[in-house]
């Protein structure tokens, strides 16, 4: 069956369709879980609020460029994120006036932070990890890549 609205050509096989979708899936389980660790009350608040979202942040990364990029191993892919959000987590320490009134906003903050913590890039590598060590297997099931 043809899903004309999807933005995949019909002539994939009917694996890659399946991971595909599958990656879809998952991204849309992940956003919500993301916006959760923000909302998250109760035992171990600080380092949910702080901390888990790192970790979804980059599982919602690599399942995207995934998505669009399924050519490419999700190690590299992981490796390309982890690199990209710490330079976003350095770039946390330039603060010009207009990156401040942006990084203001919901949306700023979620995509670009808004204080530096080296304690960021241990859940960055652990998301990044996770996101890699599970597409592999997911991959290699339902594509034998």
């Amino acid at each position: 069956m043809a899903w004309p609205f999807f933005p995949f050509p019909n002539s994939d096989s009917s694996p890659q369709r399946r991971y595909r979708w599958s990656l879809v899936v998952a991204a849309v389980i992940v956003i919500p879980l993301g916006l959760a660790t923000k909302a998250y009350t109760g035992i171990f608040e600080g380092w949910f609020h702080n901390y888990a979202g790192g970790i979804v942040y980059e599982i919602f990364w690599i399942l995207l460029i995934s998505l669009l990029f399924p050519q490419i191993q999700p190690v590299k892919i992981a490796l390309g994120i982890f690199i990209a959000t710490s330079v976003l987590e350095f770039l946390q320490l330039w603060q010009p006036a207009w990156l401040q009134t942006l990084r203001a906003t919901f949306a700023g903050k979620t995509l670009l932070g808004g204080v530096f913590s080296w304690w960021d890039f241990p859940h960055y590598a652990l998301g990044c990890g996770l996101a890699a060590w599970g597409l592999q297997a997911w991959r290699h099931r339902l594509l034998g890549k």
